[in-house]
Order: C-alpha cells, then structure tokens, then sequence
C-alpha cells in the first residue's frame, strides 16, 4: 500500500481527532455553561467515543497512529520506517490545524483564534509524561501479546479515563498539542504552553521505549507492525 494512501489517511484521521476533541469541548461548554466537571465529562466521554471509531476507520491503511510519538516509537521497534515515520509528522500536525480550524467553524467560532488556556505547570508536566507513556503501554503491550484487535477500544477508554486522572486532561500527543493552540475554547492550549508539553510528551515516549524493551524484551518487528491495529506496510 503506498504511501500517499498512508499520509492521507494520517491526515484525515488526525483532523477529525482534534475536530472531535475541540468540538466537543465547545458543544460541552455552551451546553453546560455552569459546571466545569460536567463539561470535562461529555468532552472525555466524546473523545473516548470518537476516538474508537476513528481508528477503526483508518487503521487498516496507516495503523491510525494519529500521534508522533506512536509513530516514532513504532519506528524504534522496526514496525515502521523511519522514513514513514518522518512523513507522518507533518501530515499528523496539519491534519490537528485543520481540524482545530473545522471544529470552530461549525460551531460558528473565529476561523483561527489563539487560545489564551496556560497549562504550563510542573505537575502539568508530569501528567504529559505519564499519560504519554501509559498511552504507549497500552498500544504496544496489545501488539506485542497479540491483542492488537482490541486496540481501538483500549485507546479511547485509556483516554477517556486520562482525561481525569491526570491533571492535563492527557494530551499524550505533540500533533494535537499543536492543533488545540488554534481554538480559545475549551480544549485550547496557550502557545507559551506547548513547549512544556511537547518536552515531556517526548520524554514520556523514551521512557515507554525503555519501558517496553524492559517488560517484552523479544517484541519483534512483526508485532510492531500491528500498531495501532494491524495493517500493510508500504515499500
């Protein structure tokens, strides 16, 4: 399966990620305008949702990474070329643009608005890493016990549930990192954040390489290969 294929699907699945995870922070918070918590549930629980379909939908052609640190972790194993890997980062940080750009317009928002939302804390910090690295356990023990199938299901309910335990509202994900700069609403990030967060989204993937080396010492290429969910490999 080329490329290309592989690319589109990374940015289309990669919009429609952050469409649904902004949108449904709009839609939470105009309808329930008065309780933080309940809006935080419905975006959780939509993004839980959502997310499960969407790798249903791509997986097949790209594995549906959707996200840079899966990527490249997928390519420190060997289920997925370097080359790839690099090719997916752009595609996955401008489908997260342009998804953030399309959840605003159909909630009749600015096109682009800078979000003013500061998350830049140190236990902010320590949330990204941990729910990076517990994201990453979840997709590559699945893949290497041979339970890739359930993979869909696993993420959105990890993320759901991340959304709560940890005080970031786990982002785990540089290209979504991005995306959200681009709202003022309920799931943005001000730009003076991000760098904190893609610093220790990066260290959550290393620290789950290691983890992962450690806890399946033998995980072969062939099992990497079914991350998220199995799929071709392009020449």
């Amino acid at each position: 399966m080329g490329l290309t294929r592989k690319l589109l699907a990374e940015f289309l699945g990669s919009a429609l990620l952050a469409a649904l995870v902004i949108g449904s922070g709009i839609a939470a918070q105009r309808l329930s305008p008065n309780d933080v918590g309940l809006q935080l549930l419905e975006n959780a629980a939509a993004t839980a949702a959502g997310l499960y379909a969407i790798i249903l939908i791509f997986g097949p052609i790209s594995g549906a990474h959707f996200n840079p640190v899966v990527s490249f972790a997928d390519a420190a194993f060997g289920g997925l070329p370097w080359r790839h890997a690099v090719a997916y980062l752009p595609a996955q940080v401008l489908g997260c643009i342009t998804g953030a750009v399309l959840a605003n317009v159909m909630f009749a928002a600015p096109v682009v608005s800078v979000s003013t939302t500061d998350r830049a804390t140190f236990a902010h910090g320590v949330a990204e890493v941990v729910a990076t690295v517990g994201l990453l356990l979840v997709i590559f023990s699945l893949a290497r016990s041979g339970r890739a199938s359930t993979a869909p299901a696993a993420v959105g309910a990890y993320i759901g549930a991340a959304y709560f335990f940890t005080s970031s509202t786990s982002f785990a994900n540089p290209a979504i990192t991005v995306g959200r700069m681009f709202s003022d609403t309920f799931a943005g990030i001000a730009p003076t954040s991000v760098p904190s967060y893609l610093l220790a989204q990066v260290v959550g993937g290393v620290l789950a390489v290691l983890l992962l080396r450690t806890l399946y010492p033998t995980m072969p290429a062939e099992a990497a290969k079914e991350v998220v969910v199995p799929h071709p490999t392009a020449p």
